[in-house]
């Protein structure tokens, strides 16, 4: 079997990092930025914080705010024209997983404008050309978009995510600087730091990992369980945002080359639906999905244990290790106030089936680890109701 690893090319971790960006941004040669960030950012100076940067090194730019927390269609559409119009050559995209994704579909469509339509980049799609050349800054800790291949957007029209696959949009440079992270409320540290935890539980299960991807995967998995609960609870506790930081980046590095699986597909149905940030809906369908998938977990459940925190696994029965690691996710989803059920986040039981079809139709389904069916996955947002 041949195994493939793609990560982006250079990158800076720590507090101040961003202040590499303008030497970088010389260094390779760029004349003008376009900054991708969305208004709120913008409203509480955090975005700033890099442009007072570019400005200081006297670099041109412009910035491009039209960015929703679930970015659509028409977000990228008209980033691309904005983008075209002002001439810039290089896109800094300052945010989370919105911003950052809003920046690689508007990046490859710049360079692949026979793709404009949007939707025609769902899956895999055959881009032949690099996107525009991405400057990634991350202000929250759960995607980890600096280091995926990734990225989802919003078909409105179809009411579904469309999750896009393309290693042609991985950023050429990351700055994943602990400060620009100061500034999240405590509910978004939770809900971003769980969607990491997703990211490396569902990847260290995955029907495509390996030993590479599950060095990665429990690493993130044992930082995460370190430094998330200090991150909510003492959000300017820089240690404890060094860490989330650093694990939802090393957990990007995995999943991005092996994939996902159902807890992602039955997020980005609650997302196409209802709107609902990425990261609750994957914080609270995790356990649930977990203990579904478990009989064709392996032993692999031991590992998440052990790295969760729980002692003693080694004297317990696969069953019981396995038991152990959702009630880990479980213990520290409810320490840091992630909503346990669906009807708190607004669903609305006629709707299940509806999630259903689209969750057993999302790019991510094949991943996972245990064969499911439409039916299997109803079931399971009725026992998360």
């Amino acid at each position: 079997m041949v195994n493939r690893i793609v990560l982006n090319e250079t990158s800076y971790f720590g507090a101040g990092a961003i202040s590499v960006i303008p030497e970088e941004l010389f260094k390779r040669g760029f004349l003008k930025g376009f900054v991708v960030t969305d208004k709120d950012l913008l409203k509480f100076n955090v975005a700033q914080k890099v442009t007072s940067q570019l400005e200081k090194a006297g670099f041109a730019y412009e910035i491009y705010d039209n960015v929703k927390a679930n970015p659509t269609v028409e977000n990228v559409q008209t980033g691309v024209a904005a983008f075209q119009k002002s001439k810039a050559d290089v896109i800094i995209a300052i945010g989370g997983g919105s911003s950052i994704d809003t920046a690689k579909g508007i990046g490859i469509i710049a360079n692949n404008p026979e793709f404009a339509d949007v939707v025609s980049l769902e899956g895999v799609a055959a881009t032949k050309n690099k996107s525009v050349a991405i400057i990634a800054v991350p202000t929250t800790a759960g995607t980890a978009a600096e280091v995926t291949i990734n990225y989802v957007i919003t078909d409105e029209a179809a009411t579904k995510k469309m999750v896009c696959v393309d290693p042609k949009d991985i950023p050429v440079l990351a700055v994943v600087d602990s400060e620009m992270m100061a500034s999240m409320p405590s509910k978004l540290t939770a809900a971003t730091g769980m969607d990491a935890l997703t990211h490396a539980i569902e990847g260290y299960v995955t029907k495509g990992a390996w030993a590479m991807t599950d060095m990665f995967e429990l690493k993130a998995i044992e930082l995460i369980a370190k430094h998330l609960p200090q991150a909510v609870a003492e959000p300017q506790n820089m240690a404890a945002r060094e860490g989330m930081g650093l694990a939802q980046y090393i957990a990007g590095m995995g999943f991005s080359n092996v994939g996902l699986g159902i807890v992602h597909s039955m997020a980005h149905s609650l997302g196409a639906v209802y709107d609902t940030p990425h990261g609750v809906a994957n914080a609270l369908l995790l356990p649930y999905v977990m203990a579904y998938n478990a009989s064709a977990s392996g032993e692999k459940y031991k590992d998440v244990a052990q790295a969760m925190g729980v002692s003693n696994v080694s004297d317990m029965t696969q069953d019981e290790y396995r038991q152990a690691a959702v009630e880990a996710v479980v213990k520290l989803s409810q320490l840091i106030g992630i909503p346990q059920k669906l009807s708190e986040i607004g669903a609305k039981i006629e709707d299940l089936p509806k999630l259903a079809k689209l969750a057993y139709a999302d790019v991510c389904t094949p991943g996972n680890p245990r064969d499911t069916s439409e039916a299997d996955i109803l079931n399971i947002y009725k026992e998360a109701f």
